[in-house]
């Protein structure tokens, strides 16, 4: 298991970061700053979120706490992106600092302990957490990107009344040991 555990969550990462990338660039600039409500969150904070989040968590992972001093979580909730430019530059930023930080690790590295404010995690908890947090995150923006484009949306997965095409393709095919993101 520990030698598929990494590269599976390598993928992994890799797929939910392609699910927020393809709905941002489907996106105008003014879509992306969309608020529903007073309060709510636009696409363009839940990515500041999002970037804020990782860059403190996966910056010096295996020897520093992961909410960092120099981080200022309240500011990622206030919307100072310039451009949709800057807003994927900065997307880009966030998800280079995890890919970097788990390209670099070993099997031997996911039983470490590691910190979050103080809190000890083995590594292979900490990049769970981390992961159900981004994926809840892109599901957010995945949502908020449906319900802006409207009928115009197309799925980022099974389209609607699609499912049995889907599941005839996938069963045309023989068994085999792949992940499931290697056929998107």
């Amino acid at each position: 298991m520990e030698s598929s555990y990494l590269s599976s969550v390598i993928k992994q990462f890799e797929y939910y970061k392609s699910l927020g990338y393809k709905t941002i660039t489907r996106l105008s600039y003014d879509e992306l700053k969309k608020e529903f409500e007073e309060d709510s969150n636009s696409i363009a904070i839940i990515v500041k979120h999002i970037v804020g989040n990782m860059l403190s968590r996966w910056t010096n992972f295996l020897i520093e706490d992961g909410e960092k001093k120099w981080r200022k979580r309240d500011e990622e909730f206030e919307d100072t992106y310039v451009s949709k430019e800057n807003l994927i530059n900065s997307w880009n930023k966030g998800w280079d600092c995890l890919f970097s930080a788990i390209k670099s690790l070993s099997n031997e590295d996911l039983v470490k302990i590691i910190y979050i404010r103080n809190q000890g995690h083995t590594v292979t908890e900490a990049i769970n957490r981390q992961m159900m947090h981004y994926a809840y995150h892109i599901g957010q923006i995945v949502f908020l990107g449906k319900l802006i484009k409207g009928t115009n949306w197309e799925s980022l997965s099974i389209a609607k009344g699609l499912s049995k095409d889907y599941n005839n393709d996938k069963f045309k095919k023989n068994k085999g040991l792949r992940h499931f993101t290697e056929d998107l």
